[in-house]
Order: C-alpha cells, then structure tokens, then sequence
C-alpha cells in the first residue's frame, strides 16, 4: 500500500520537483499550490500525510493547518519552512501538526517523517477501530 501525500506549496517549481521526487520513492502524490486549493483537495481525496508550507500567500500555513485538523483530524501534518519562524512551527505542532522541516531539506530526513507520520495516522485509526470493536461486544453482550 502506498502512503498517500499531499503537497501544499507556493512555489510551483519546489512543489514538481518534491512530488516527482516522492513519486520515484513509491509515494502517492497530490499537489496543491495554496491552503484553499489544498484543504479542497483534502475534502475530496484520502491522504494520510500532507507536507504544508507554512509562509504562503493568501491563507497562510497555519491557518491551513487548523482547517485541516478539522475535516480530517487523524491526517497528519508535516510543516514546511523556508521563511517563517521556528516559533511559528513549534506553533503550529502546538495545534496538531505532526513535526516540522526547515527547507531545503534533505529527501531521506523528509520520507523517515513521512513514515514516522504515517504509522501515527495508522495506530490512532487501529485504537479507534478496536474501541468501536469493543463498544459493540460489549453493547452485546448486555443484551
């Protein structure tokens, strides 16, 4: 199975080169060039990772992240920083994201947070779906 990504980046070339880069490393890959553009994306297509600038135009990263964690609170998110703070990405894991990067960054550092964001995703689907398990035996066995 394929890990899912998506790319949230202003700068078009930044954002090829880092989609075809994962690509060529087995990742499944959507790209988006602005939060809005993104968290559309997120409504309409399964991730379990996204990569998200934090200094964009328009609506910036961290608005963008508090948008994401709520329609799809179990995505994680990985920030991407070139401009912005180190503040502002210890922000934004203070609302949820997974982890930062400063940009540029090298490809091995940025797939073991990927990963390591991933296996997150899934554990926290596993407990929610052995919760649900247990409701229901438990509901029937009080019946």
């Amino acid at each position: 199975m394929k890990i899912r990504v998506l790319i949230i980046d202003d700068e078009k070339e930044f954002l090829d080169v880092l989609a075809e880069r994962l690509e060529n490393r087995g990742f499944s890959v959507v790209k988006a060039l602005d939060g809005d553009e993104g968290v559309g994306m997120l409504r309409d297509t399964d991730v379990d990772v996204v990569v998200l600038d934090v200094l964009m135009p328009g609506k910036d990263g961290i608005s963008t992240l508090r948008e994401i964690k709520t329609l799809k609170p179990l995505v994680e998110v990985i920030m991407f920083t070139g401009h912005a703070t180190v503040e502002t990405a210890v922000k934004g894991m203070e609302m949820g994201a997974f982890d930062y990067l400063m940009k540029p960054t090298e490809n091995r550092e940025l797939i073991e947070k990927i990963v390591n964001a991933y296996v997150r995703k899934s554990e926290h689907e596993m407990r929610i779906r052995n919760a649900e398990i247990k409701r229901i035996l438990l509901a029937q066995t009080e019946e």
